[in-house]
């Protein structure tokens, strides 16, 4: 996000040796047209700041209806620089040479016209993050033809295309200044529709600045920074959000990156993701940011991941890649927050990994250490979640002025070149993580760590992936490692770019011992075993992981067989519209709404695993629930609403699955937005949730309350004595 300027992831011997050979030899797969699905388990994603990276139409540079926003020498930050959506579809070939099967975006719309000023500098919305119209394309970046354009060649070369897309502001605003850029101006494809400082109709939340961030509801009701804050609950702001994101959907991209979900009501967010899945089973996460595991909205965070249908950047890990390889946290510490999180989060494996950020000072200015910045990249391309390269990783790109944050952390690409080692890299690991499920879906294992070596293995039913990692100066001996690599010799997947060696396994029926060998100080090894396809079917994904009747979803896994056969939802079999041995698409049926269990069964009646989604009652509105007068709280008491639908918990007090906890900035009334099925009577009541664990319910009767058919909702009651 960006807020002021000023501001801030059964053969055996020779015959194992003879298919890793011809793993290692496959150049990314990435040479067809892109597979559209709602995944990117198997992808490399790469951010982009479109304004930094490549100025491919020198026309758009200094457009009239914003003229003195772009500096062409290179020296005021604030302002754009050139870089547009042709400067990115004119390197489509060096992406590809990389092994990108994702693209990441800067938000493509359309930026405010006049320049804001702190102090006395000029800022210009180069970064995408102050719109002023969702559904049109920043002058600067390109047309919607030059758009077009840009993902129709990149899907020709395999590479998907996310949008980053900010629904929580618009731009700054400041009363006291009426030259402050255009003080938030919303404009709806061109024609206006209101601002901050005159905003009669209350578009926008006026509840001041946040001062606690860790505050739910300052993070969530009140401005960060100056950013003029969207009331996503007024019907207007809604409808606009949805039909703004689904404009963009049309055009083809293939997810969203939303920005600042932290500071978006989750019900509202779950919603309004709903409308975009019925529209495509896209891939969408968002950033929360999270200092760790122990930061005070972890916990929310966890559950916004779990229950929202938006997956997130997986922030608490980036701060351990970064304390372990950018500095001196031993590699049992990463490995431990790695686990941890990975117990916290139902679908870890959709979290977005990343080693540095548009929004934190680049590895390389913390540690400007290239040997370091490998092993990081190599730990997140070989881990669970997808990995997202920064752009200018692979050319060693950092500013380190003002300790190379913003706006240094975002410096002007500074070449192409593809004979870097960390291009190489990524190139490399993009092939084998697009040919290897243990790295797609696969499980995490400890094998072997101390202070400076971990060694990790990745297994997803007979296919596993082994890695070393040495951060240390000097070389380490590793003995008494085992392994459920077949037995055989291995050689390293990056062929020694890192300094990684052979191994050699020995029989056993599992953890088989691999002969004593030495980690080159600095080193990477990766080995791997991709069993031949099995006659079981095994399901990795399904995609999006919330859903409802009638819309498309995603299967992928190994061993569904060249013949269509069924998937079902529960009991209840699906319409299959493409089956393929890797990935069926197929439309989901009208089942019970809540937790259900999918599977694949071939042709030949064999049944696969189960994976879990959560399939909606219907159509989804936002609704704000508020009770006034409520059993009154201790610090650490905390009132929740529950109902008779599984949008609002089937009843459930626990606080996993209630909705909760709500809102108090009007002690004692409380309130919180949920996501529920439109034209629904639905029932509801509230109850108090100690610290202790207590748990106290309202008396009386359950509430009652239909659900508008479309647009927003409110129900307000009393707390029943």
């Amino acid at each position: 996000m960006q807020r002021k300027a000023i501001i801030r992831r059964s053969a055996t011997g020779f015959a194992a040796l003879t298919l890793l050979l011809s793993i290692a030899s496959v150049r990314p797969a990435v040479a067809g047209p892109v597979t559209t699905r709602a995944s990117v388990k198997s992808d490399v994603c790469y951010q982009i700041v479109t304004d930094r990276f490549f100025d491919g139409n020198t026309a758009n540079n200094n457009p009239a209806v914003s003229s003195g926003m772009y500096d062409s020498t290179k020296t005021q930050w604030k302002k754009y620089w050139g870089g547009d959506f042709a400067g990115i579809q004119q390197k489509v070939s060096y992406l590809q040479g990389m092994g990108i099967t994702t693209v990441w975006i800067s938000p493509p719309v359309d930026n405010v016209n006049k320049l804001v000023t702190y102090g006395t500098e000029p800022n210009a919305g180069y970064h995408g993050y102050w719109a002023r119209d969702f559904k049109t394309p920043e002058e600067h970046f390109g047309t919607w033809a030059e758009f077009d354009n840009m993902v129709t060649a990149l899907h020709n070369a395999g590479i998907k295309v996310m949008i980053d897309f900010a629904p929580n502001h618009t731009s700054p605003s400041d009363a006291a200044d009426p030259n402050h850029g255009e003080q938030g101006a919303l404009y709806d494809n061109g024609t206006f529709v209101g601002n901050y400082t005159s905003d009669s109709p209350m578009y926008f939340h006026h509840n001041g600045g946040t001062n606690n961030w860790d505050d739910p509801y300052e993070t969530q009701y009140k401005n960060m920074a100056d950013l003029a804050d969207f009331s996503q609950e007024h019907a207007t702001i809604d409808s606009y959000l949805r039909s703004a994101a689904t404009t963009w959907v049309n055009r083809g991209i293939d997810g969203i990156r939303v920005d600042a979900v932290k500071h978006m009501p989750l019900g509202w967010q779950k919603s309004w993701a709903d409308g975009i899945y019925r529209t495509k089973d896209l891939f969408m996460f968002g950033e929360w940011y999270s200092s760790s595991t122990s930061d005070p909205l972890y916990g929310a965070s966890v559950k916004y991941a779990n229950t929202s249908g938006i997956s997130l950047l997986d922030f608490p890990l980036n701060k351990a890649i970064r304390d372990t390889f950018g500095g001196t946290a031993t590699m049992s510490s990463l490995w431990n927050t790695q686990a941890q999180i990975d117990a916290d989060f139902k679908y870890k494996e959709n979290l977005v990994t990343f080693i540095d950020n548009h929004d934190m000072s680049r590895f390389l200015t913390m540690n400007n250490n290239n040997a370091r910045l490998h092993e990081a990249m190599a730990y997140i391309l070989t881990s669970r979640g997808t990995p997202c390269i920064n752009y200018g990783t692979e050319q060693y790109l950092h500013n380190d002025t003002g300790g190379g944050t913003d706006p240094y952390n975002r410096p002007q690409m500074p070449g192409f070149s593809t004979t870097t080692t960390a291009y190489q890299l990524i190139n490399k690991l993009s092939t084998l993580r697009q040919n290897q499920p243990a790295i797609q879906f696969g499980s995490s294992t400890q094998r072997w760590v101390n202070n400076d070596v971990l060694i990790y293995e990745r297994k997803f039913y007979n296919d596993v992936v082994l890695v070393a990692i040495n951060k240390g100066t000097t070389s380490a001996s590793i003995s008494g490692l085992l392994t459920d690599l077949p037995a055989g010799t291995y050689s390293d997947q990056l062929t020694g770019l890192l300094s990684g060696n052979s191994i050699t396994v020995g029989a056993g029926t599992s953890n088989r011992p691999v002969t004593t060998f030495t980690l080159a100080a600095n080193g990477v090894g990766v080995w791997s075993y991709k069993a031949a396809e099995p006659t079981t079917p095994q399901l990795g994904s399904v995609g999006p992981t919330m859903t409802r009747a009638g819309n498309s979803v995603t299967i992928e896994g190994r061993g569904f067989g060249t013949t269509t056969g069924k998937v079902y939802f529960g009991a209840t079999a699906a319409t299959i519209t493409s089956w393929g041995q890797n990935l069926i698409k197929a439309t989901v049926p009208s089942v019970t709404a809540g937790n259900t269990a999918v599977k694949v069964q071939t042709s030949g009646g064999v049944n696969s695993n189960t994976y879990d989604v959560n399939v909606l009652t219907g159509a989804q509105v936002p609704v704000t629930f508020t009770v006034n007068n409520a059993s009154p709280t201790n610090p650490g008491d905390y009132i929740y609403l529950s109902g008779n639908i599984p949008e609002l918990g089937n009843w459930s007090t626990d606080k996993a699955v209630a909705i909760g906890p709500m809102l108090t900035p009007n002690y004692p009334n409380w309130f919180i937005t949920a996501s529920v099925p439109a034209g629904t009577a639905i029932q509801f009541k509230f109850f108090k949730l100690t610290a202790g664990g207590v748990v106290t319910w309202e008396n009386g009767s359950n509430h009652t309350y239909t659900v508008p058919s479309s647009g927003t909702g409110s129900a307000t009651v009393n707390w029943q004595y």
